[in-house]
């Protein structure tokens, strides 16, 4: 099983990203996929989950509308849409599988079953 996370990089203050997340090796429509953040020196935490068919989205309250997670089974690829960026958004992002059960909330990690290397985002003031 891999992921394997892109489109991080360096983005001004205000900017947007789009981050991409490539599954392989699982049978991607029958995993939820999730995207957390772990910023320097602090715990990982949750981000966004999808449901396998990607018609149900969850965030955590501190998304403040401006991530958006979708999914394109067709290509095996999951992405977070990222916009009006801010310093404190700083971090390694990761991608993470879990067989779906039929629940959406997965934000915890030791739920999730497989997990990408990360891709990191920096965005500047």
């Amino acid at each position: 099983v891999r992921l394997v996370e892109s489109g991080g990089g360096l983005v001004q203050a205000g900017g947007s990203l789009r981050l991409s997340c490539t599954a392989s090796g699982i049978t991607f429509d029958r995993f939820a996929m999730g995207w957390f953040r772990q910023i320097a020196g602090k715990e990982r935490e949750f981000v966004a989950a999808i449901s396998w068919n990607g018609d149900t989205a969850h965030y955590p309250d501190f998304r403040e509308g401006r991530f958006s997670i979708s999914r394109d089974n067709a290509k095996n690829t999951v992405y977070l849409q990222s916009n009006s960026l801010k310093p404190e958004d700083t971090a390694v992002y990761y991608c993470a599988a879990v067989s779906d059960a039929g629940r959406i909330d997965y934000e915890e990690e030791y739920e999730y079953d497989y997990w990408g290397q990360g891709t990191q985002v920096t965005v500047s003031s």
